[in-house]
């Protein structure tokens, strides 16, 4: 019911739209029936292009997707049809707004369940001195931690420190909490030797994507918040993936996106935003725009093929294998997994071989250029001995086969008890899904359909 109606509202209110506005314009001109249906097509293109080219090129496809609606208004007003085109708009907006209620309905975060939270009596945190510009010293988290009773570590970590072994090393000294300030690829090795400890981790977001903690729902507009998880915290047992002998916490990537994300461009934006903004995650979202002309030229890196289960990928240009999947319409990893501890990989296939493939990104998961699908485990091969990867948003070389596997429940994770939460992602309208979810029959009378019975974390 709540994702059934906004759909049938959005359906409803996108077909009324235009409906108003080609019989409103072809009951006074056929020419201006025209405009209406050119004004549309212009639009799309402008956004295609804008997708597809770069510099100067670019820009000019941005204009042209701005001014197109711009000219259809003109028309319509001088035939003084503006309040057909006003209605329209409205009917639209409306459409949109009850479309993504049922989108963002359909993708609701399923928050693990929370366990009471050990006593803590020696936490042990690493802190990346380089993390965020510089956010551990910005914002006093070393005397904020070590007020609170625990031992802190800093470092300036370019990704050559053995975190792992300094976890362990804490560990055996009576650590029994472990922690990272820092991103996703500095977070994934110390929260591998809490799992393999069974020590409770704690996460501090002050890294440039802070993927992890974001689909954790921890504040990551104010990263000090995460330490009220040392006197205020609740326990939440979430998966953990494996690549390799290398642990990661929130996904790999091949092929297109593996070598755009580690390019000198992708490398100064991510340098630039860290310094800049502590509220924006990074431009990730640019830099997967600046990789779509190379997934158009089909020849970037050497052919993949993936294994997901049943499921087999030929040759797609990009690749991305998440520690459970991302929400509906998030083609590459930008926003939030609904849950972390499904038991499963999230595997996306991206392959684009024309125009319409490359517009059918837009669309989100069911567009024809897409392969989705969820596994325990997803093997990637090709013909060569090494692939490129970007794991937790770090540079890699893996060894060919590349096995990726998930670990249910691995990891505690020790988070504040009043947190935000896992915001609701805000996925691209997908009509096919919208109509899919408008025809969903009513659900059965509580009683009629058995529960999902629910895991429990190992011992």
């Amino acid at each position: 019911m709540r994702e059934r109606w906004p759909a049938r509202v959005a359906l409803g209110a996108a077909g009324a739209a235009v409906l108003v506005l080609f019989t409103g314009a072809a009951l006074r001109s056929p020419a201006l029936a025209a405009v209406g249906l050119v004004g549309p097509a212009l639009t799309a293109a402008g956004i295609w292009w804008s997708l597809t080219r770069r510099g100067a090129r670019r820009v000019l496809a941005r204009a042209l997707a701005v001014s197109a609606p711009l000219w259809v208004l003109w028309e319509y007003a001088s035939a003084r049809l503006g309040w057909a085109a006003a209605v329209s708009a409205l009917l639209w907006l409306a459409a949109a707004g009850a479309g993504r209620t049922a989108l963002v309905r359909h993708d609701a975060p399923v928050p693990p369940p929370e366990h009471p939270a050990p006593e803590i009596h020696h936490p042990f945190v690493i802190m990346n001195l380089r993390a965020g510009g510089g956010k551990v010293r910005k914002l006093s988290l070393r005397e904020r931690a070590e007020a609170l009773g625990a031992e802190v570590l800093l470092l300036e970590w370019r990704g050559r420190t053995d975190v792992a072994e300094l976890a362990r090393k804490a560990a055996s000294e009576g650590a029994d909490l472990l922690g990272v300030a820092g991103g996703d690829g500095m977070q994934a090795p110390v929260a591998d030797v809490a799992a393999a400890l069974h020590l409770p981790f704690l996460v501090i977001p002050v890294g440039t994507r802070n993927l992890f903690a974001r689909s954790l729902g921890l504040d990551c507009d104010d990263p000090v918040r995460a330490l009220d998880a040392l006197y205020d915290g609740v326990e939440l047992h979430v998966d953990m993936g494996r690549v390799g002998d290398r642990p990661f916490v929130s996904g790999v990537a091949f092929g297109a996106y593996a070598s755009a994300a580690h390019g000198p461009r992708h490398r100064e934006t991510r340098s630039t935003r860290a310094r800049t903004s502590f509220r924006r995650p990074a431009g990730t979202v640019r830099t997967h725009l600046e990789a779509l002309p190379d997934l158009l030229a089909g020849h970037l890196g050497v052919p993949l093929t993936a294994r997901a289960g049943t499921v087999t990928c030929r040759g797609p240009q990009a690749l991305l294998v998440s520690n459970n999947p991302y929400g509906s319409g998030d083609v590459a990893g930008l926003g939030l997994r609904p849950r972390l501890d499904g038991g499963a990989l999230g595997c996306v296939g991206v392959e684009v071989t024309g125009a319409a493939h490359a517009a059918g990104l837009l669309r989100g998961w069911r567009s024809a250029g897409l392969t989705r699908t969820t596994a325990t485990d997803v093997r990637v091969d090709a013909d060569a001995e090494w692939l490129p990867a970007d794991v937790d948003g770090e540079a890699a070389r893996l060894r060919t086969p590349v096995t990726c596997e998930v670990r249910p429940l691995a990891l505690r994770v020790l988070v504040p008890r009043r947190r935000p939460g896992p915001r609701a992602a805000r996925p691209p309208l997908d009509w096919r899904l919208l109509t899919k979810l408008a025809r969903t029959p009513a659900r059965p009378p509580d009683g009629v359909t058995a529960l999902k019975p629910t895991r429990s974390a190992a011992p």
